[in-house]
């Protein structure tokens, strides 16, 4: 079987499942070619795949904890490429794929459509008019414009993957919302992870630990320093922080003993099984990677994404964790820390879903999915 995987460029998260689903399919013997833009290409080219250049479809803009949706909007337009199809439509036809894998990436499975190949549709949210609550007529209106769109997509598609555990414990049931004719094209596989908690290696870290993997874009900054201020109020608590690949740490020079600042790393499954605790954005993949390692979450979404806030909020609801903000100071981040750390039922629940993640191992399902309804075709 012959595999073309498209992945969205904003937020590794994308890359990382797409990733553990291109290692499984190799691992079987399939053929795998990647397709993505920006940091996703950068992160797929250092795990030693090849990547083909697509056009970006969304530019994320923000600053000071918020994401700025108008300014994105504009980004996205400015930044968009008009010979984008037809460059994407001949990359389609060079790879000649039996299948293609879209992750988050519409203009993907629009130009699949065209060309009449099985398109699965990888997504964690389908309620993308959310974004545009709250923010005036001509937004409100261009929200509606995008569900319809979204709509279309999802009734064409093959089949809607959703890379969660299937509920109850599906952490982005909030941003879910289908209709009952699209209802019948899910598929919830379980977390896609590219390592198997019983393959990866424990690192020697003082305890408690509790690492961040906060980092990415530039505006959560303040974040990294939220956490800093917090590890000087109890130095019994050990920090290692993992930045993202746009920033830069060594802005960072006042570090209390207690923390080491690591530079974006591609493996940080080690640091993740290792540690007590991890604090996350509010973004579905890390928090996916975080809870089939069975490690408690503090979660600090974006302001006003009510993707993120949604997800931290299914965090808190279920015990997995807490929510907090980029307001919350540092006196309550330790008692939020100290709490997940001395609780042990945010552990017990934690440990609940890594043992589920292991029995449901997603991408070995989704491998089987695809290999039986591609097959049932071809017959």
């Amino acid at each position: 079987m012959k595999i073309l995987i498209l992945i969205c460029g904003e937020g590794l998260g994308h890359t990382s499942r797409c990733l553990a689903l291109g290692k499984e399919f190799l691992t079987a013997g399939h053929e795998v070619h990647f397709g993505a833009y920006g940091y996703s290409k950068e992160m797929v080219e250092k795990t030693g795949y090849e990547a083909n250049e697509i056009p970006s479809e969304i530019k994320l803009v923000g600053k000071a904890g918020t994401l700025d949706f108008t300014g994105s909007i504009e980004a996205t337009l400015k930044n968009a490429d008009i010979l984008g199809g037809p460059k994407l439509l001949k990359l389609i036809q060079d790879r000649d794929p039996d299948v293609v894998i879209s992750d988050s990436y519409y203009l993907g499975a629009l130009s699949a459509f065209t060309l009449r190949i099985p398109v699965y549709l990888i997504i964690n949210q389908s309620n993308m008019e959310d974004f545009f609550k709250n923010r005036g007529v001509p937004l409100r209106i261009l929200g509606k414009i995008t569900k319809g769109f979204y709509n279309q997509i999802f009734e064409k598609v093959d089949k809607i993957i959703i890379p969660d555990y299937p509920l109850p414990y599906t952490v982005c049931k909030k941003n879910l919302s289908f209709t009952p004719k699209i209802e019948e094209k899910l598929f919830y596989s379980g977390p896609l992870v590219k390592e198997k908690y019983e393959e990866v290696e424990e690192i020697p870290l003082q305890k408690p630990h509790i690492v961040s993997l906060v980092g990415g874009f530039g505006y959560r900054e303040p974040i990294f320093r939220k956490v800093l201020d917090t590890a000087k109020l109890d130095t019994s608590i050990y920090y290692t922080l993992i930045s993202g690949p746009s920033f830069d740490p060594s802005k960072i020079t006042d570090l209390p003993e207690n923390v080491q600042l690591l530079k974006f790393i591609k493996d940080t499954y080690p640091y993740l099984k290792s540690s007590d605790a991890v604090i996350v954005p509010g973004g579905h993949s890390t928090i996916m990677e975080a809870l089939s390692f069975g490690i408690p979450i503090l979660s600090f979404p974006d302001k006003g994404h009510s993707e993120q806030e949604n997800n931290a909020a299914v965090i808190e609801e279920e015990g997995y964790g807490r929510m907090l903000s980029y307001s919350t100071p540092p006196p309550v981040i330790l008692e939020c820390i100290r709490e997940v750390l001395e609780e042990k039922k945010y552990r017990n629940k934690t440990e609940r879903l890594r043992k589920l993640a292991r029995e449901l191992d997603g991408p070995n399902a989704v491998r089987k999915i695809l290999e039986k309804e591609l097959s049932e075709k071809a017959s």
